[in-house]
């Protein structure tokens, strides 16, 4: 089994250079797993607004998706800027990240000497970690990335079927990270993890989904009866996951959180009758 040794994707036998980060390859130095990085030093604190604190060692350095820092102490450095070494990697890598609903950019911190930076979604729900090995993979939901080390490297999954793309409440592109290196993803409410036996299936509502091991086989079923289907509202299709692997899912997802506000801003008797018809037919005149 073969790794890249600059960001530790698992290649394929006999491949010339990394699927993932472009790098060329060659026998000597795709052999060897890229070497583990020093573990990072964190916290999450919160509930449903959770923030992650890291306290950087001498040297270390992570990027995170654009507008998603808190805070940081004054001696960590931080840079905008594409990822990648060559212009190639650059504009790969700013293409990947514009399908998978993320900014053109990242941001990089730096320190050196001990310094602390925190980062945090843009809306209320938890922050997951996940501690890759070299060569291990995760996929998952579009915009779910906030951080990670240097060492994990990000690129864009496709999923392999038509209608798991058109009905899968993920559309046909899911985040993708290899290790070695840590992780924090973010996704809404609360989560519940699952770990699945070789052929146990997990079925979820379509959208739900926040990650889950490349091991996991991803499709789409059709709900069982016509009555369900079009009365149960939980749509019509449910999403399948299989084992072996692990599961995160989040107990609500953005889109059902933008709609009950809209609702909740719309509806009401608190305007009165006449205020309440109104605004069913359409905005008022200011």
């Amino acid at each position: 089994m073969a790794f890249c040794t600059n960001c530790g994707t698992q290649l394929s036998e006999g491949a010339r250079f990394c699927y993932n980060c472009g790098r060329p390859l060659s026998t000597a130095t795709a052999t060897a797993p890229a070497p583990a990085p020093e573990p990072l030093d964190y916290t999450i604190q919160g509930g449903n607004l959770q923030v992650a604190r890291v306290r950087l060692k001498p040297g270390q350095e992570l990027y995170a998706e654009a507008g998603k820092m808190v805070y940081k102490t004054a001696n960590v450095e931080w840079e905008t800027r594409m990822a990648g070494a060559n212009l190639g990697e650059k504009l790969m890598g700013a293409l990947r990240r514009t399908v998978t609903g993320e900014s053109l950019f990242v941001t990089y911190f730096r320190s050196e000497s001990p310094g602390e930076v925190g980062f945090a979604g843009s809306y209320p729900g938890r922050i997951q970690v996940f501690t890759l090995k070299p060569g291990q993979t995760i996929l998952a939901q579009r915009d779910a990335f906030l951080f990670a080390e240097t060492s994990v490297g990000f690129n864009v999954a496709f999923v392999k079927r038509l209608g798991t793309g058109f009905f899968g409440g993920e559309g046909f592109i899911l985040e993708q990270f290899t290790g070695p290196g840590a992780v924090f993803i973010h996704a809404g409410g609360d989560f519940v993890e699952f770990d699945l036996q070789a052929g146990q299936t997990l079925q979820v509502d379509t959208g739900c989904i926040v990650a889950f091991d490349v091991s996991v086989g991803y499709d789409i079923q059709l709900v069982g009866g016509i009555k369900t289907a079009l009365f149960g509202g939980e749509g019509l299709f449910l999403a399948t996951l299989t084992g072996p692997g692990h599961v995160l899912i989040q107990s609500i997802t953005l889109e059902k959180m933008r709609r009950e506000l809209g609702s909740m801003r719309t509806g009401g008797d608190e305007h009165g009758p006449l205020r309440s018809i109104t605004g069913m037919l359409g905005p008022e005149d200011e």
